[in-house]
């Protein structure tokens, strides 16, 4: 039980902080702003991480930890209409309830081809690419519209999730958010929800 505690403190603590960094970036975010957005002292931030550069990492490896765990559950699914679904209630679940970390993806994609790309602030470190292997895109493979698809509902996904954590109806979005990113990646409204589309999201 204490295990599965410090691990929610630490998601809460980076889901904070990657909030934080996608708002200022990473040059201009200080360990005092981080401790203050986490409701810590900056010792107490120190002892969970030992620095902004740390911290930083810890909430990218969630990210792409994440990502993975999602991969792992879709990878027995052959591709189409019913792992494209599948896939996305779980990135949504994810984003609805950690919308720090989808803000610092958002920030990333925001800033692609800048001069922030090319530092610390590039958020899709890692995780584009296993991103793209959930819905089995090959950036290099010349298939533009599938990928043109994907990034389009990346983009629905991260302002939508954030939008409904906004309005605070986080329940009431969660079916349409599936449905525009479903939308996106070019799948008719008839494809029946999964079970799971019924599940209700705490707020």
């Amino acid at each position: 039980m204490a295990r599965l505690a410090r691990q929610y403190v630490d998601e809460r603590i980076l889901d904070r902080a990657a909030g934080l960094f996608a708002r200022h970036g990473f040059a201009h975010t200080s360990l005092k702003d981080l401790a203050d957005a986490v409701g810590l002292s900056k010792a107490g931030l120190l002892h969970h991480y030992p620095s902004k550069e740390a911290l930083f990492e810890a909430a990218m490896e969630m990210g792409r930890t994440q990502s993975q765990l999602v991969l792992d559950r879709v990878a027995p699914l052959p591709g189409g209409p019913a792992r494209d679904r599948r896939s996305v209630e779980l990135l949504v679940d994810f984003a609805l309830e950690r919308p720090g970390l989808v803000a610092l993806a958002s920030r990333a994609i925001n800033t692609l081809g800048t001069d922030e790309d090319a530092g610390e602030d590039n958020g899709l470190a890692g995780v584009d690419r296993l991103v793209f292997d959930v819905f089995g895109v090959d950036p290099d493979s010349g298939d533009t519209e599938r990928l043109v698809r994907v990034v389009g509902m990346l983009a629905a996904l991260a302002v939508l999730s954030l939008s409904a954590n906004r309005a605070g109806d986080k329940t009431g979005w969660r079916p349409h958010i599936v449905t525009t990113c479903l939308d996106a990646l070019g799948h008719d409204r008839a494809t029946p929800p999964s079970p799971s589309d019924l599940v209700q999201v705490e707020d």
